[in-house]
């Protein structure tokens, strides 16, 4: 259990200590990650972004992914996606609504921190938890393309499935909590509090 993101990125920054002075690019998934990446970036010497990827909602379900896409509309699907009532039809205008909705939080963030080139660097991919996966899943294929010369997923807490299906996508993965119970990430935070966009602009403004 955790008291909260403050004190999950303090423990991840701890476990991810062979990364500093290796001045790491730590990429935080918005927006709950970025309060996080901002102290693992700090007490690791590194420098702080953030990579976009979202969700696709299930059907009457929004707390569910049956997937994910990232901000060059790669897609991956879940194979409970269509189980859940997610079919062709419902994805392509999932797709489309969280590729929209990816495109006015890059206009968002954007003028006030221009995205850091990662081509040939350490970089570190933060998340809050992960149930799923799938959000992790987008945002690893998306960077792996842009040729990082290591790719890091590091997480507090997640899910036995969810691990297994982003470890062979990054170089390394450092997970500090796999709860046999996990039902949702929330549930291992004392304080989970939503992050706003407001202070996702406000960290990326500090530089």
């Amino acid at each position: 259990m955790f008291q909260d993101r403050a004190d999950a990125a303090r423990r991840l920054a701890a476990s991810l200590h062979a990364f500093q002075g290796q001045n790491p690019l730590v990429l935080a998934i918005p927006r709950g990650a970025v309060p996080m990446g901002r102290i693992i970036a700090r007490q690791l010497g590194g420098e702080l972004d953030v990579v976009l990827a979202r969700k696709l909602h299930a059907p009457l379900l929004p707390e569910v992914a049956v997937g994910a896409v990232d901000e060059s509309g790669w897609t991956y699907v879940s194979p409970q996606a269509a189980h859940l009532g997610a079919d062709a039809g419902y994805l392509a205008k999932e797709t489309r609504t969280q590729l929209q909705a990816l495109r006015e939080r890059r206009a968002l963030y954007t003028p006030v921190h221009v995205p850091i080139p990662l081509a040939g660097r350490t970089v570190i991919v933060v998340d809050d938890g992960l149930a799923t996966g799938a959000t992790m899943v987008a945002a690893l294929h998306g960077l792996r393309a842009r040729h990082p010369a290591q790719l890091v997923c590091a997480v507090p807490v997640a899910s036995r499935e969810a691990l297994a299906l982003v470890q062979p996508l990054a170089d390394e993965v450092v997970c500090l909590e796999v709860p046999p119970d996990f039902e949702a990430v929330g549930q291992h935070y004392r304080e989970f509090p939503q992050v706003a966009d407001v202070e996702v602009v406000r960290l990326l403004s500090d530089g």
